[in-house]
């Protein structure tokens, strides 16, 4: 080996801070090798790897360190409610209520266990970076060409690269021959990108444009390559990314904020009460021991002890439907947060479109034919305007077949270039095979595509208008096959000049663009006599050419994708797609969806401030060639606009982004980065699933509004009774015992859950707009609500009890307790059929699913009145048939003038209730919504 190029022993390694800052694809490849400390055709030595190695690490994604189980539930007991309630049971013990202790610690254990098993589900974001690593690199060290763990490269290590490799770092092309690689991954652009090793010209160029550069975990799909090694582990592109996830700290939904601002409100409620009683008990005298038990049975009244369980209760059944639904949530909470969704930020390659592509459009012999089909299947058919002769298109075919390398199986698997696949399977659309077509027409020679010269040309001996002949087939982008043309077929096949075309030909490569179409020209040439010229030389031969035709292909969008955009704009909801394609096609693409005015690119999107893009965002719908971090931009200037975003994607450069939005939605055959960052995976991949997961998530959050405004009614109920009953020493200031109002919240207030868990969605619900997060579900109209109806409650309730005869007789001592546990159970179950919907009216139909569910409490309740151990626990006394129908009567009262109210309402705002579908009229709506 020449001594130019011995490598010295210890070249020092390059600075971090260099790597960091420095534009390698604007610096020529000598200056790279340079200035990485290595050498193009010896690599570096086993000294230089040891040294560099201890210097960056290793080549991998480092993981976050994920919280012990014991830490995550730790914090979960630290919620305000759990903290109450494990106070309330601390007090318990002391004055010896240990069956209400009982009771009301397993309440916290169950709290801290659900919480804690969603918490650990969605903790594996950057771990999975890391087991996308390549295991094996080519790299040349000391002179020889080795392999080697991919862990184990380090900057200024050379690499060798060929088709169907995972580039297995961030590098520098030094040479390459016809190379693509496909950067869907990274950078969101579906056909794949020829690289070169030519310098460019400038510095500020974004990640896709940067030709002479490849990039970890992208797919090499065509040629070879030799690269310098110039990042590596987390300072790669795919590091940062993974930078960026650990640095954006999952959000708390909207439920999970609201939840906890009521529960500092009834915090407040309730030991204000609780101080009332105890002080009212101290100045009368009564015992500490009675004082304490008063205000443990304020405080389980008091504190929604079931809150917290039944909303997780609402969550869990809405995300078992979800999943009915192919929608995955990976935390309860999402559930509610789809149902405020007021923007989606869409990914387009494979969320919105197929991720394959497709021949659409042929502009043959001048004419125009349209192709039908999607995807890789073979299936379809190539028509044209009526009248017309129907067309040879065996030059076409030709091309398509002899001028590729891809194969598709009949199963739609591809093996190449995805582009070229899309031509596989336009020739199967004309009944051409081509593994069958490539046997019977072997290569004679070939001129290679390069992205210097954008064609490729074959030569071979095919058959012709009957006869052998030897043929030029070019393929390439139109404008350079275009200027080697000296002819084209004109209708009828007749071979024209091409200056009689040119304008036509011209026109139709702009139309195809417009439309967001990659544009691929076909040309041939017929060259009896000329084979060992075109073995020789046979760039020599591309000149001359008689253009055929031009074939527009794209990335189809998928077939619900139309319906499911202008379904969400009925529901309010904004849809905006970002792409790494170029803006044009991403333009063009979103004119065909439906989405809204304004598309520009990253580079423009990078040149405006976060307020001027707020300002702008109305106007903006398209985003192309954008970057992760503009992704992660894009959602964070519009979460401090207001809205609730939810993003889509199913690649590596979605998985930021997906993890700041509010809803990060990944595709189930996405990357499994994705899949972790996000809240929910779409196992379909189908766009329209999202929207009716949405309508879902309204349901449920309507559900749950139902449910707080039916157990805050109940809750301020219980206050005011335990308060009247202690300043007026009411059945000596015990209005019920701390185990009747846990027995009520788990046995009685359950089945009214389940009845409002099982109520059908309004037909309405999607054309609507979304609530609007800033205002509570405790605002100030709800609060009244519920204040209304729980002193409805208690005034029944207290009722009840004053006229119960509770001094008759000392067998009769309990009457007036027991006449108040059943008027507040059966008017619970009553209200809670009453407050299901809001304004409608509760009783109407569907009714007999929500009759039978609640015949199970009213039959829990006579339980508990008349069976003796239940009386013994519960300190009930069994009633005659008269207290039992008073009891009944009293009940009533309340969801008669709950209903009564509502209909006031409904009359006051002149709009008459919508009727409320029945189960089979939502399936009309949800078959259109897929």
């Amino acid at each position: 080996m020449a001594s130019a190029h011995t490598a010295p022993q210890h070249r020092e390694p390059p600075i971090d801070s260099g790597r960091e800052t420095t534009s390698w694809h604007a610096q020529d490849v000598e200056s790279v090798v340079s200035a990485l400390g290595s050498d193009q055709e010896s690599g570096l030595t086993a000294g230089e790897v040891s040294d560099r190695r201890a210097h960056y690490g290793a080549n991998q994604i480092a993981a976050e360190p994920a919280p012990s189980l014991w830490t995550i539930a730790l914090r979960q007991s630290k919620d305000l409610m759990n903290l109450m309630l494990i106070a309330v049971a601390v007090v318990s013990i002391v004055i010896g209520e240990i069956p209400t202790a009982i009771v009301v610690a397993v309440l916290v254990v169950l709290n801290v266990v659900l919480g804690t098993r969603q918490e650990t589900k969605a903790r594996a974001s950057v771990d999975a970076l890391a087991r996308m690593q390549s295991p094996q690199a080519r790299v040349i060290r000391a002179g020889a060409l080795t392999e080697i763990d991919a862990t184990e490269l380090v900057p200024g290590d050379i690499v060798r690269l060929e088709a169907g490799d995972i580039v297995p770092a961030d590098g520098r092309l030094i040479t390459s021959a016809t190379l693509e690689t496909q950067e869907a991954a990274l950078t969101g652009e579906s056909a794949p990108v020829s690289k070169d090793p030519r310098t460019l010209d400038a510095a500020d160029i974004s990640l896709g444009d940067r030709g002479d550069m490849v990039y970890q975990n992208t797919s090499v799909t065509r040629g070879t390559a030799t690269v310098v090694v110039t990042e590596t582990g987390m300072s790669t592109q795919m590091g940062r990314i993974a930078s960026m996830l650990s640095a954006v700290a999952p959000s708390r939904s909207p439920l999970q904020r609201e939840l906890d601002s009521l529960t500092k409100v009834l915090g407040v409620i309730a030991w204000t009460a609780v101080a009332i009683i105890v002080v009212i008990g101290v100045l009368r005298g009564q015992a500490m021991t009675t004082v304490l038990l008063l205000g443990i049975s304020m405080g389980v009244s008091a504190i929604p002890t079931g809150l917290p369980t039944f909303v997780q209760a609402m969550l869990a059944y809405g995300a078992r439907r979800l999943a009915d639904e192919k929608a995955v949530v990976k935390n309860l909470t999402d559930v509610e947060t789809l149902g405020a969704t007021s923007a989606i930020n869409s990914d387009k390659t494979g969320t919105l479109t197929m991720n394959q592509m497709t021949v659409r459009s042929l502009f043959f012999h001048c004419r125009w034919y349209a192709v039908d089909g999607e995807g890789y299947r073979k299936t379809g058919k190539v028509t044209g305007v009526a009248g017309e002769d129907t067309p040879d298109f065996t030059l076409l075919a030709y091309g398509l077949c002899l001028d590729s390398d891809a194969t598709v199986s009949d199963t739609g698997d591809i093996v190449g270039d995805p582009t070229e696949a899309a031509l596989v399977v336009l020739a199967a659309k004309l009944g051409v095979d081509a593994p069958l077509t490539r046997q019977q027409y072997p290569r004679v020679a070939a001129v290679p595509f390069d992205s210097a010269y954008k064609f490729m040309a074959t030569f071979h001996h095919l058959r012709v208008d009957g006869g052998n002949q030897f043929v030029e087939l070019v393929k390439g982008a139109p404008d350079m096959v275009l200027a080697r043309c000296a002819s084209a077929f004109a209708p009828g096949r007749r071979a024209v000049p091409i200056d009689e075309v040119r304008a036509e030909l011209t026109a139709a490569m702009r139309t195809m663009s417009e439309k967001g179409l990659r544009v691929l020209a076909f040309a041939a040439r017929r060259l009896d006599g000329h084979e060992q010229a075109a073995v020789a030389d046979p760039m020599s031969l591309v000149e001359d050419l008689t253009f055929v035709g031009m074939a527009g292909i794209i990335d189809p969008l998928r077939p619900a994708a139309i319906e499911s955009v202008r379904t969400a704009h009925e529901a309010g909801i904004a849809v905006r797609m970002i792409t790494g394609d170029h803006a044009i096609t991403a333009s063009a693409i979103g004119a065909e969806l439906g989405l809204g005015p304004g598309a520009i690119s990253g580079a423009e999107l990078q040149a405006m401030t976060d307020p001027e893009l707020a300002a702008a965002l109305p106007d903006l719908h398209v985003f192309g060639r954008v970057t992760p971090q503009d992704k992660l931009r894009l959602a964070s200037v519009m979460q401090d606009s207001g809205m609730v975003v939810a993003m889509t994607g199913d690649a590596v450069n979605d998985a930021a982004a997906l993890k700041k939005a509010d809803i990060g939605v990944a595709m189930g055959s996405g990357s499994e980065v994705t899949k972790q960052a996000g809240k929910m995976v779409l196992t379909d991949d189908n766009f329209a699933t999202l929207i009716t997961a949405i309508r879902l998530g309204r349901d449920i959050y309507d559900k749950i509004v139902s449910y707080i405004r039916y157990q805050m009614s109940k809750l301020f109920s219980l206050v005011l009774l335990f308060l009247v009953a202690s300043i007026f020493d009411i059945n000596d200031g015990v209005a019920l015992t701390p185990l009747m109002v846990l027995f009520q919240h788990f046995f009685i207030t359950l089945f009214p859950v389940a009845v409002i868990m099982a109520d059908p969605p309004a037909p309405n619900l999607m054309g609507k707009p979304p609530r609007d997060p800033s205002v509570p579900i405790a605002n100030r109209t709800a609060f009244g609500q519920w204040l209304g109806y729980g002193f409805l409650q208690f005034v029944v309730t207290l009722a009840a009890m004053l006229l119960a005869p509770g001094n008759l007789s000392p067998t009769a001592a309990n009457v007036p307790m027991t006449t108040a546990f059943v008027v507040l159970s059966l008017g619970s179950i009553l209200s809670g059929l009453a407050m299901r919907r809001d304004p409608e009216s509760g009783f109407a139909p569907p009714l007999l699913g929500a009759l039978k569910i609640l015949s199970v409490p009213v039959v829990v309740t006579v339980f508990a009145v008349e069976l003796g151990f239940l009386q013994d626990l519960l300190m009930t006394t069994s009633l005659t048939g008269g207290q039992w129908l008073a009891c009944l009567g009293w009940s009533l009262t309340v969801p008669a003038v709950v209903e009564a109210e509502k209909a006031l309402r409904r009359r006051r705002r002149g709009t008459p209730p919508a009727p409320l579908a029945a189960p089979v009229a939502v399936a009309p709506q949800r078959a259109r919504t897929h």
